[in-house]
């Protein structure tokens, strides 16, 4: 192992995923240094092994999907999905794990890169050990930012380490359609894959713990997303787990034994059951830590376990909101709160919405999810805003009595449910189940999080005839 000499920056950003890009951004924008430190590819899991690529997988589906609900295009759609090129088009998006274009973007910025794994070598201070064994100290006069994220979490089953299962990453980037696929867990990332390979032809069956999926959510979400995988052919099994499996080394077929007794067989299987903060190996220790742990930081992603203000940690690793778009929007506030410090201001943690305030996420993360119906959430659920002691009205309305929704599909389900805190008179929670929920909930958002009252939120009148036209018929069932 050879050393080599220590090299300064005014920030050193662990990781090179989209919280790491931003953070790196910004700090070179506000006049520091930054250098980026990645040891596999510059742009993260969500370019390519995750957001990007399974949005891409699922898109054609939805088109099509989409075309046969109106009559004149049904006709017209009678061929089934292209597996190969609906692959192909992923991997335009993804170039199949080949980050030449983000680290020359990160090059274009200013921003220096170190490719190598790095950890925490005491206060200040990074190790990066490089693939050739080599190790170079990196010196934050600044900050160090935590930008690794987390991995997939391993259920316990007898026998999942020596069947070559699949986590979100086969499941995003996998080459061929598997026959039959078995997904473990009901979550998002076991609902959208198990869309996406069903829309291209995989027989999938789901072996879900819980009694519902997406069980953090409105009971009408997992509702509503049960129904469109039973329409679209997925096998749904609900307060069933996978206990063993095993390959067989001449077929390749799995054989997965569940707790209710049942035998499947299968070609592939996915554990999707939740993620785990990628800290093992950070070095965590040198700065009193204990290794594999969360990094809990507070609203400008200081890590409040640490002493000063020179360690920060940003996006899934610090479990505050684990989105891409929510990693984002902390790295900007982080960057902010690191450039205040350094000119000698204060960036206080006091409360509000400031520039250096990942606030938002205590009460406005929106959600999306690119299902059969989609589902879109922000904000609080029902359950949730009572728990909080709100005073808690809520307002339900079906999207398919909207004249917009009707002429988008003529099969057009969807529901729209508000959460509203009566004491103040403004909405805090909103989930919206149907085509282009997605799109949809970004009204929702804006309206938490400027604490519009419903009655200024009367005059944002919504055009007609659209889908937003159910805010109109949401705020009329409330009585305005």
């Amino acid at each position: 192992m050879t050393r080599t000499e220590e090299d300064a920056y005014d920030v050193v950003v662990v990781g090179g995923g989209p919280a790491g890009e931003v953070v790196a951004d910004r700090v070179v924008r506000s006049g520091l240094s930054a250098v980026v430190v990645e040891a596999e590819a510059v742009g993260g899991e969500c370019s390519y092994r995750a957001c990007v690529p399974s949005k891409a997988l699922l898109r054609p589906g939805a088109a099509r999907s989409e075309a046969r609900s109106v009559d004149g295009a049904r006709q017209a759609v009678t061929a089934p999905l292209d597996p190969a090129r609906v692959l192909a088009r992923r991997d335009r998006f993804t170039g199949r794990g080949d980050d030449t274009g983000q680290a020359d973007w990160l090059d274009g910025a200013g921003i220096a890169l170190v490719r190598g794994h790095g950890r925490l070598a005491g206060e200040r201070r990074v190790e990066v050990t490089g693939a050739d064994g080599t190790v170079r100290t990196l010196r934050a006069r600044r900050a160090v930012v935590v930008c690794t994220g987390t991995e997939p979490a391993r259920p316990p089953v007898e026998g999942l380490d020596r069947i070559g299962v699949w986590t979100n990453r086969q499941a995003t980037t996998a080459d061929a359609l598997p026959g039959r696929l078995v997904v473990i867990g009901g979550g998002v990332v076991a609902c959208e894959m198990a869309t996406a390979w069903r829309s291209l032809g995989s027989s999938v069956t789901l072996l879900v713990r819980d009694q519902a999926l997406l069980t953090g959510w409105e009971p009408c979400a997992g509702e509503e997303v049960t129904r469109g995988l039973s329409d679209l052919g997925v096998t749904i099994r609900f307060g069933v787990s996978a206990v063993r499996v095993a390959r067989d080394a001449a077929t390749r077929a799995v054989t997965v034994h569940t707790d209710d007794g049942a035998v499947l067989v299968c070609d592939e299987v996915l554990a999707a059951v939740g993620r785990r903060p990628r800290t093992t190996d950070l070095g965590l220790d040198s700065v009193g830590l204990p290794a594999g742990d969360w990094l809990q930081a507070d609203d400008t992603c200081r890590v409040t376990a640490v002493d000063g203000d020179w360690l920060y940690a940003v996006g899934d690793v610090n479990h505050r909101a684990p989105l891409t778009h929510m990693a984002k929007y902390q790295a900007r506030a982080c960057a902010a709160a690191i450039a205040e410090r350094a000119a000698g201001r204060p960036a206080d943690t006091g409360g509000g919405l400031r520039p250096w305030s990942a606030g938002a996420d205590h009460f406005a993360v929106p959600q999306a999810v690119f299902t059969d119906p989609e589902v879109a959430s922000v904000g609080l659920t029902e359950r949730a805003a009572r728990e909080a002691g709100l005073s808690v009205r809520t307002v339900e309305y079906r999207l398919d009595d909207v004249a917009g929704a009707a002429l988008h599909a003529d099969d057009y389900r969807g529901l729209a449910k508000l959460v509203v805190d009566e004491t103040r008179g403004v909405v805090v929670g909103c989930t919206l189940t149907g085509p282009m929920a997605t799109e949809l909930i970004h009204a929702a958002t804006v309206a938490i999080v400027g604490e519009v009252p419903l009655e200024r939120l009367w005059h944002a009148v919504p055009a007609f005839p659209t889908v937003s036209e159910v805010w109109l018929r949401l705020l009329e069932a409330y009585g305005l």
